[in-house]
């Protein structure tokens, strides 16, 4: 049976995948500047039978075409190579040897699990119905997002089906989660600068305060939430940077702040920015302050579709207890994610592996300076990823 012949590939090669994994984690890349990671990924590729696309986009990211030897369906799989601007606080033996760079998030472990799987099918390439597509994905973390570049290359022009996976602390590697429908939430981004009058902090009347006024909008932002949102739709307005920085005795001549936006669904993102909008334009009016105001969306929201997150339940059912122990519905995220991007136009499913490395004691999330992967992850990852292509390849009417 093709699926024993994959898994015990697998296992063979675990301590491969996690030797990889370990490599990565230690030399982190920024995004759009993965230069040594995408090497190092088609290094891997070299000489193993495959059609490799490089330098996609003109940027990093890589896709891999493993043609099967039998009619089937083209499906295509997907993980992501880029780091964080986080200065490493693990302890790990491995660390980061980029200083102020990590792999905070997962995507060393991502790339390390797809690598040796596809690998795997490579060497079952004979025996494959249809036809693997493997995306390595670049900047991820960054808008606008590696994703659009894989979409524009054409290469995805002929897929059925789109899968991926991101391994979150929430559980052990012994749990895995899925959603249908809005599954992780679209993103925003605005940079507002406030304009004013400088002057001498005595004479608060011949001057006109930038600080008060941006201190103003701070506050009234919420009020886009709490008052214009309906009370069952998701919506988060963060104001992450306010530079008022200035001597004691002067009245700030502009000031500078910025923020994100989260949704669940794209039509709360435009109602968001709409009402924002209309706050600056009040507080020009208010204050008698000119506004600079950008507003740019970052990633649109996941939406997973429905019939592929059915077939993805009905595989993993049939191994629940082998592989793994759980198999449940994971709550909506409010973090962002941009193979939402690949699922606008492809049918898929995005779903999450535990990587809790601890069954007791504190958990450091995706992004934190202290996040561990724990290992046994990147074998469940890849045989959970490996049956659900065996399965959606083959010709089905």
């Amino acid at each position: 049976m093709l699926r024993s012949l994959l898994f015990k590939k697998l296992e063979q090669k675990e301590q491969k995948m996690i030797d990889i994994y370990q490599y990565l984690h230690q030399y982190p890349e920024p995004s759009f500047e993965e230069e040594k990671t995408s090497q190092y990924i088609e290094d891997f590729y070299k000489d193993k039978g495959v059609q490799v696309h490089t330098r996609i986009g003109g940027n990093y990211g890589l896709i891999v075409e493993i043609e099967g030897s039998k009619p089937g369906r083209t499906i295509a799989l997907r993980a992501d190579f880029d780091a964080l601007n986080i200065q490493e606080d693990t302890g790990l033996p491995f660390s980061s040897k980029h200083e102020g760079w990590m792999h905070a998030c997962g995507h060393d472990a991502h790339t390390a699990y797809l690598m040796i799987l596809a690998e795997s099918l490579i060497e079952l390439k004979d025996q494959l119905p249809g036809k693997v597509i493997i995306i390595h994905q670049h900047a991820e973390e960054l808008a606008p997002g590696g994703a659009v570049d894989m979409l524009e290359s054409g290469y995805l022009n002929n897929v059925d089906e789109i899968y991926g996976i991101h391994l979150f602390p929430d559980y052990t590697p012994d749990v895995i989660t899925y959603r249908k429908g809005p599954t992780m939430g679209g993103r925003s981004l605005f940079h507002l600068k406030v304009k004013g009058k400088g002057g001498h902090g005595s004479s608060p009347h011949l001057a006109n305060d930038a600080i008060v006024a941006a201190s103003t909008f701070v506050t009234n932002v919420q009020s886009v939430i709490s008052r214009r949102l309906n009370p069952f739709d998701m919506g988060v307005v963060t104001i992450s940077s306010f530079n008022g920085i200035g001597s004691l005795n002067v009245i700030q001549e502009s000031v500078e702040l910025a923020g994100d936006v989260r949704y669940m669904e794209s039509r709360v993102g435009h109602l968001i920015h709409e009402e924002i909008e209309r706050l600056v334009h009040g507080l020009e009016e208010t204050f008698n302050v000119k506004c600079e105001f950008t507003y740019e969306l970052d990633c649109i929201p996941l939406i997973n579709h429905e019939k592929q997150t059915d077939y993805l339940v009905d595989i993993l059912t049939l191994s629940q207890g082998e592989y793994f122990e759980t198999l449940k519905e994971h709550g909506q995220l409010t973090s962002s994610e941009d193979f939402a991007s690949y699922l606008e136009s492809i049918p898929g499913t995005f779903f999450f592996i535990g990587c809790r490395a601890y069954e007791e004691g504190e958990v450091f999330y995706n992004h934190s300076p202290k996040f561990i992967v724990n290992p046994d992850a990147l074998l469940t990852a890849s045989k959970a990823l490996g049956e659900v292509v065996l399965n959606r390849l083959e010709v089905r009417t």
